[in-house]
């Protein structure tokens, strides 16, 4: 049996009832486990699974020390006290794992490899590696469209300079009208106007959101809230739903993912300090590969990508039955067969395992963020053909202008 990832460990301390008798040494906390570990030895004391805890609570020993007291099933219960940094922060990082295990369908393992998990998985590629492939057409279509406005302004900035020209052969120097200030007021107000107008804000969707344990700055309390992925932003919550952050795409300049359940998201400022937020979570691996998608160049792996993959088999998927039920009757649909008497044959249903689950699951969640950003991208470029529209139609009217102005002149 491979060993368990640590998520996190803190020093103190365990009641040894048989001995009666406090035991120093780390607590651990794993996936599906929660482990003691002996100080000086380093021998394990305890090893409790998350599924067996039946309560997890803050009370004081001999009425003075603050503990926190785990019962696992069959009523026996276990004491913890001396925790650093503070017994709130270890309760409220238990407390998330532990609710998470109980929410989850399924049991801890992985099933071996199915042939329905195996044709949901191909058939997701699939049509994974046809939206990357639209999007890498939309993001090449949009920079045509940025050069596009570059062109135009620069043609605006030239008949600018022509109209200016044009402006002082008409009018020689001496004479007192010549520089119409009632003329150049309107015009630059009408560029004014032009560039002030509003902008249609485009659509900014969730993509996904998972309860975490954050930690803000150099603070030591870990608090619960809520992580919300979205297009074009990053939203920190607290457990009030009230609104802590919101890190803008480009506000974002560095991710470091330190583990499977654990990030740090940092926006960097010059002559004050870094704005930076460490979350903690159970279903961060869902938040990781979208992650990963958005921020290619900002985010940074201190461990190796691929335990992802291997510790997914080690949570189990908390993505509904009914969901994979329903993408598994599609294709047992279309494997019918139709013999002898007409009558359609449907092939037995087979189950898709937790890991195979996970990995669609993250796989959807990748198609969901290229979704978004696409119709993001979209309503994008939307926006710049109206300004093109707009500009052509104005640089149109100025070069009439201007060709009138100068057969006039000659």
């Amino acid at each position: 049996m491979s060993k368990e990832i640590c998520i996190h460990s803190w020093p103190g301390s365990y009641y040894l009832n048989a001995e009666r008798r406090w035991v120093y040494g780390h607590l651990e906390l794993c996936p599906s486990s929660l482990l003691f570990l002996v100080e000086k030895t380093g021998d394990m004391l305890l090893c409790l699974q998350l599924s067996d805890i039946v309560e997890i609570k803050k009370e004081s020993s001999s009425f003075i020390f603050s503990s926190i007291t785990i019962l696992e099933k069959g009523n026996v219960k276990h004491w913890f006290s001396s925790l650093q940094p503070n017994r709130t922060v270890v309760f409220n990082t238990i407390e998330h794992f532990w609710k998470e295990q109980l929410l989850s369908p399924g049991g801890v393992g992985a099933a071996s490899p199915t042939s329905k998990g195996k044709q949901l998985i191909n058939l997701v590629t699939g049509s994974q590696r046809r939206l990357e492939d639209t999007a890498k057409v939309l993001h090449h279509q949009g920079e045509q469209f940025n050069n596009v406005m570059e062109g135009l302004d620069k043609i605006e900035c030239d008949l600018d300079t022509a109209d200016r020209l044009l402006t002082g052969l008409e009018s020689p120097s001496w004479w007192p009208f010549s520089n119409k200030p009632w003329r150049v007021q309107q015009e630059s107000k009408r560029r004014d106007l032009g560039a002030s107008a509003p902008k249609t804000p485009g659509k900014d969707g969730v993509i996904v959101r998972v309860p975490v344990i954050f930690l803000e700055g150099a603070d030591s309390s870990r608090k619960p809230g809520d992580l919300t992925v979205l297009v074009s932003a990053l939203e920190i919550r607290d457990s009030n739903s009230r609104i802590l952050h919101r890190y803008r795409r480009e506000d974002v300049d560095e991710i470091k993912v330190y583990s499977p359940y654990e990030i740090n998201i940092r926006q960097r400022f010059i002559g004050k300090p870094d704005l930076s937020y460490r979350l903690l979570s159970a279903k961060m691996q869902n938040v990781i590969c979208v992650l990963e998608l958005q921020y290619k160049k900002n985010i940074e792996f201190l461990w190796d990508p691929l335990e992802l993959k291997n510790s997914s088999e080690l949570v189990p998927s908390d993505v509904s039955c009914s969901l994979w039920h329903s993408a598994t009757d599609v294709i047992d649909k279309s494997e019918h067969l139709a013999e002898g008497d007409g009558q359609v044959q449907v092939q037995q249903q087979q189950t898709v395992s937790d890991a195979e689950a996970q990995e669609l699951k993250q796989m959807l969640m990748k198609l969901k963020t290229i979704a978004f950003e696409a119709e993001a991208e979209l309503d994008r470029q939307s926006e710049v053909l109206g300004v093109i529209a707009d500009s052509t139609d104005r640089a149109t009217v100025q070069i009439d202008k201007h060709n009138r102005r100068i057969k006039k002149l000659m």
